[in-house]
């Protein structure tokens, strides 16, 4: 699937105070969390739903509920846990699991290092968190790994993409459609993100 930019004004407004240098870890926490919040509002939009009827203090009323249960979110550690606390807020029953990618320096592959998921994932629709859709290799391994316990319902949400990592994921899982707040220029010699924001990791717990 394609990538679906999200051109709301309250996102882009965050995006440029995200993008500025001059931005402390404390007011990037906050607006990747706030930011986060409007991402998955757009991810979510076509969840499935089922008819279910529910009494009202005067009648009953006929009314929807979705239909997997509530969401999971996986937050590709480290920089995705800023995504999660923030999408928590509107989704609090939601289940959060845990992958642990880093990217080799020399080869720009990803590495796992850990993981922990619900035990019930396979039948429920799942977020994959990451705030830089770089070259793609971290989200397509992520991916490859949900997919392969069972998982069928997935949405990627990142922050800013790069045309490589958009191409990466399509041709790797076309039926994951992909959201986030720009879709940028290009990756530089050292595969970040250009005009990007840097380390998103970094940036949020301040180990510039």
């Amino acid at each position: 699937m394609e990538f679906t930019p999200v051109d709301h004004p309250l996102v882009q407004e965050k995006l440029r105070l995200l993008r500025d240098v001059s931005t402390s870890p404390k007011e990037f926490r906050a607006l990747l969390a706030e930011v986060s919040v409007l991402l998955a509002y757009e991810a979510l939009r076509d969840l499935p739903l089922e008819t279910v009827s529910v009494e009202t203090p005067v009648a009953t009323a006929s009314a929807v509920r979705l239909r997997n249960g509530q969401p999971v979110l996986v937050p590709i550690l480290r920089a995705g846990l800023g995504m999660s606390d923030g999408i928590l807020r509107v989704v609090p029953e939601a289940s959060v699991g845990h992958i642990g990618l880093y990217r080799d320096h020399d080869t720009h592959q990803p590495v796992e290092y850990y993981r922990k998921l619900p035990a019930d994932i396979a039948g429920r629709d799942v977020l994959l968190l990451d705030p830089m859709l770089a070259t793609g290799g971290s989200a397509v391994a992520a991916l490859d790994l949900l997919k392969s316990v069972g998982v069928r319902s997935l949405r990627l949400i990142c922050l800013v993409a790069a045309p490589e990592g958009v191409r990466a994921v399509a041709a790797a899982h076309p039926d994951v459609p992909m959201f986030g707040a720009a879709l940028d220029s290009h990756l530089n010699q050292d595969a970040y993100i250009v005009p990007g924001l840097g380390d998103a990791g970094d940036r949020l717990f301040g180990t510039l």
